[in-house]
Parts: structure tokens; sequence; C-alpha cells
């Protein structure tokens, strides 16, 4: 591990923020980090992907919430620093602030679509953006050709001290506590916030790991019911969902028409690798929404009329409409697919049952990390030292925890099947409210 110390800046630099007021930025590798193209490349990538479709002020990027994500490390850090807790490693404080940095680089457009779409993790781009040949890579290893290995490590959630990783990826982290409410902010809704300040204050490093002294319970309870509330009124809300389906609708279709031979009238480079399976690092940065956009400005004109309608759709909030179900019926459901496919439409592009529970996100686990890549609980310390889960302790967290919950949503495009009702079986036309 380098000795070397962090180079302050002869001038420290300060962002406006609205939801921290200020960023500040003290170290020379954190502001070269900040000014690379990979970073930059941040600010064309939307933090909350389709949700601007549905709240129309969630125009905010992954550069911003990064940014927000270092600043909230930094306080937490030196808190720890000024307060000399003896179990922070001091020589860990430039590792834990670029992988806050950075732990979003690897992030595409509109990425969780594409990431199911071309089983690729945004995760293993980070990776590679550290480790490749990058702005980034040279930035770390000017200070330490150590540095690009070890913030990977971070990453992957490997590295020696599992203490740095629990402050940008566990169950009260850097990252959820900036995501939480930097949407909220523009989002416009209330449910997002929380006593950031409090938190920041009760939270303790010990062995190995960060703890929340138990005063501070309520503040967490609160935290932890503000996520609750944003992922059923904001992350899960329907109408994001279905702008979802139809832009993974149209990278399938994208995918299935380019692996039948299909001539595009229009193409690029970064799309022909995404679509082969054969992106490098290079292409990969070049994918951003302004030319995923592009791209499917000028798909709408295919003379695929499947993908053209996807493309259009999209493009001008025409998106499906949904029928809420209690439970999945497979017999009404494979009847549905039956009257679609009699009546014209493709109920592979036309149809979809969606349950909000397989979002990427999680209000909260009490697990002991016995699964595969499960965050560690949330753990209150007492004045003798002792740890409790904090579910233990709390009603409130105990209520929200490890909740499946919601309704079952079918989606399809109302038009074409309003102008066809007449020639469904009278129950299914019921079932959709053709009356």
């Amino acid at each position: 591990m380098s000795k070397q110390q962090q180079r302050p800046l002869a001038e420290e630099k300060v962002f406006k923020d609205p939801v921290h007021k200020y960023i500040y930025v003290q170290d020379q590798t954190i502001w070269n980090l900040i000014n690379t193209k990979e970073f930059q490349r941040l600010r064309r990538i939307r933090q909350l992907g389709t949700s601007y479709l549905t709240f129309h002020g969630a125009e905010h990027s992954r550069f911003s919430h990064s940014l927000g994500v270092y600043e909230i490390t930094r306080k937490i850090i030196s808190q720890f620093e000024r307060s000399g807790y003896p179990d922070w490693p001091k020589e860990e404080k430039l590792v834990s602030l670029c992988a806050a940095l950075l732990h979003d680089i690897g992030h595409g457009p509109f990425s969780h679509s594409i990431e199911e779409v071309f089983d690729t993790h945004h995760e293993d781009w980070t990776c590679r953006i550290l480790l490749e040949d990058t702005e980034v890579n040279a930035v770390l290893r000017e200070f330490d050709t150590s540095l690009p290995e070890r913030v990977a490590a971070v990453i992957r959630k490997t590295y020696h001290q599992p203490i740095v990783i629990s402050l940008v990826s566990s169950q009260m982290d850097a990252d959820r506590m900036d995501y939480l409410l930097r949407d909220a902010y523009f989002t416009g809704v209330n449910y997002g916030t929380f006593d950031l300040d409090r938190i920041l204050r009760v939270l303790r490093p010990h062995q190995g790991r960060i703890v929340v002294k138990e005063s501070g319970m309520h503040a967490v309870e609160d935290y932890l019911m503000s996520r609750y509330q944003m992922y059923w009124q904001v992350y899960f809300h329907p109408v994001t969902r279905s702008s979802e389906i139809i832009l993974r609708q149209i990278f399938r279709r994208a995918k299935e028409l380019y692996g039948g031979g299909y001539t595009f009238q229009w193409m690029i480079g970064p799309l022909v690798q995404l679509l082969d399976g054969t992106l490098d690092v290079e292409a990969y940065l070049s994918l951003d929404e302004a030319l995923v956009q592009t791209a499917f400005m000028q798909w709408s004109g295919e003379s695929d009329m499947l993908l053209s309608d996807l493309c259009r759709r999209f493009l001008h909030r025409r998106l499906y409409k949904y029928v809420a179900m209690d439970n999945a019926d497979d017999e009404l459901w494979e009847e549905i697919r039956e009257q679609f496919i009699a009546i014209g439409l493709n109920p592979d592009y036309h149809l979809e049952i969606d349950f909000p529970y397989d979002m990427p996100y999680d209000v909260y686990r009490r697990g002991t990390r016995a699964a595969e890549n499960e965050k560690p609980p949330i753990l209150l310390l007492d004045n003798e030292d002792g740890l409790s889960e904090i579910s233990a302790k709390s009603d409130i967290i105990r209520s929200i925890t490890g909740l499946h919950q919601g309704k079952y949503h079918l989606y399809y495009p109302e038009e074409p099947l309003r102008e066809t009702a007449h020639k469904m079986k009278p129950h299914i036309r019921e079932f959709f409210g053709f009356m």
C-alpha cells in the first residue's frame, strides 16, 4: 500500500448543490477524476432513467448524484477523523472518496433496461473503466499504481477493509442517502426527506464496520420509512414501469431484428457493438442517452412496424395502459394472449405482466449475509459496546422488513385494443374495461 499523502488542492473547489448546499473538493486526485471525460459523461445519463416521463422534474444526472455520494462520504470520514475513533483506518480515506465518487461511472443509458436485455451489469463496466486504458485509470495510477485495483475491489465488495465497502455499499450507505434526498427533491415529492445531519452524527466505526449509536435509532427509522415511501410512490410508479417496459421492448426488438439479418435504415458503430455483444470500453463510453434517443428518433421511421411503433410510443409518451390484478392468473393470461393473436397483436411485445418487486431496489433486510451479495443488517451500538440488529429494537422497521407487496399490472397498448375490442370474448372485454 502506498505511503503517499493525499495532495491538497492549492485552492479548495466548491460545487453549489441543491441537496447538500455545497460540495467541497479539497484533494487534487478527486478534482482530476471529476474532470475526466468518463466522469463528465455521467452528465448525459439520467439518475432515474425513464422517471422523467412520470415526474417531469426528474432530469437530474448520475453526475450530480455521484458528487453527492462523494460529499456524504467526505462528511462521514471527517466526522470520524475529528472524533478520533480508533476503528477508522485513516489511510483508507482517499480510496473511500474515490470509490464514492466513481461508484456509478459504469452506468449506461437507461442502465437497468439495457442490463436486463443485454445481460450486462454496470458494476462490471465500472471496474473495466477503472482498470483499462481510460483517463480515470491514468489519474488513479498517477497517485499510486495500486489505486485502480483497490477502488475496483471496493466496487466488487472484495476489499480487505469491509468498513470502506460499507461507506458506499450497505443498507445505510452514502449512495442510498444521497439518491433518496436527491430523487425526492427533483421529483417534487416529500417522501424521501430525512434528517441526514442527525444520521451522520450517530454513525460510528466499530469492529471493521459502520454501526449506529443506539440513540440515533429514530433517525434511522425515518430514513428507512423514507425509502419505503419512495419505492411505492416513485420507483415503483406504474407509469414509470410502463415506460421501462416499452424501452426494454425497443432494445429486445432491435436485438431480434439485428440477429435475424434485418437491414436498419440508420445505425451507428456503438449500437452495432451493443447488439452483437462485442462492446469494448471505448464504444460503451460513447453510449449515452442522447445517442440512444437519437437512434429511437431514427428508428421511428424504420420499415419494421413493431420497432417504429415502440420508438414513437417512447419518444412521444404514448405509453401502455395497465390493469391491476391481485394475482397472476395463468389461465386468464393464456386466454388473453390467444385473444391478442386473434386480433392481430403480438403478445410478446404488446402484453406484459409486471410485478414491482423485481426492481433493483430494496427497503431493508435483516439478513445475516448468508445469501450471495446480501448487504449486512444495520446494527445499533449501546453504551456497553453491545450490538443489536435494528429491527429487533424497532417495531417500525420490523413492520417493513422484507415486504413483498403490491399488485400485478398487465400492460397493453390501449388504442389498437379499443379498436378491436368488439372481436374479443365478453369477459375479456370486461377485464380491460371495454364494455
